[in-house]
């Protein structure tokens, strides 16, 4: 099944970083956090991806140029120039990189991928976003449920850890928990192939026109994920994603697959 990522965007609140690139190109452990996300589909089967491109789009078509090249052994022959491969990288992906304007709205980029996208369903999810989301009981969800779009509801991270207390005392401190109310639209998408039938042009707003659109008809559907998330908005969410690599703890990553990335990298 064909997952899109929605790379496009101007990543405005995290302009210490994207100033100079797209936020998709933000890195965590040494790899864009773009990079982090089709690993996590690829887990579950994923091979083809479309990915649609915005701001500074050159920087990710240089980086999967730049990635498929470098992966495996090389053969040099310094006298002619001759570059050979040996072996072959690990991912077996086939990446579309494709051009939806720079101001496209997100609904207008989904629509400007139709000729890629056909009459299957298909996957869809922001490339900003990290979870530990079992992808197969999300699909099963969609089928169960036959509705135009399933989206993947979650609990946002509290922004202060909390106190644990002991009457009037302070026990203990806790880790940023989940939010004790209220749900959101996590991304991890499911789509079915009609929901083009919603786009009208580049202004269209995945968000605030065709979801509620959906919603109000009752064809939407929401897959409630209790585990981790956690969107790279702003500098502090960067930095709590790498401490997580960092320390071996990646929820969204098996911790053999962060000890091979990071060997690779080094």
């Amino acid at each position: 099944m064909r997952v899109i990522i929605l790379a496009g965007g101007l990543g405005t609140r995290l302009a210490e970083e994207t100033d100079v690139r797209p936020k998709p190109m933000v890195e965590i452990g040494g790899r864009p956090i773009l990079w982090h996300i089709l690993r996590h589909y690829h887990r579950y089967g994923a091979r083809r991806f479309t990915i649609a491109l915005g701001y500074r789009g050159e920087f990710i078509k240089r980086f999967f140029v730049e990635y498929a090249g470098l992966m495996g052994n090389l053969s040099i022959n310094l006298s002619t120039g001759a570059v050979n491969r040996c072996g072959h990288s690990p991912e077996d992906w086939q990446i579309e990189l494709v051009d939806t304007g720079i101001a496209t709205n997100t609904g207008g980029r989904i629509r400007r991928l139709a000729t890629w996208l056909g009459r299957e369903t298909f996957q869809l999810t922001y490339g900003d976003g990290l979870s530990d989301i079992d992808l197969d009981a999300l699909m099963r969800f969609h089928r169960r449920m036959g509705k135009t779009v399933t989206l993947t509801a979650v609990r946002p991270p509290a922004r202060y850890g909390g106190l644990v207390f002991d009457g009037d005392c302070v026990a203990n401190f806790t880790e940023k928990p989940q939010a004790g109310e209220g749900w959101i639209n996590g991304g991890f998408m499911v789509c079915e192939p009609r929901v083009l039938d919603y786009l009208d042009g580049d202004e269209s707003s995945l968000e605030h026109e065709v979801l509620e659109r959906l919603a109000a008809e009752g064809e939407l559907a929401a897959y409630r994920h209790a585990g981790f998330w956690q969107c790279m908005d702003t500098l502090r969410d960067k930095r709590l994603l790498e401490r997580l690599w960092d320390d071996g703890d990646a929820p969204w990553a098996p911790p053999a697959e962060v000890f091979d990335a990071v060997r690779r990298v080094a």
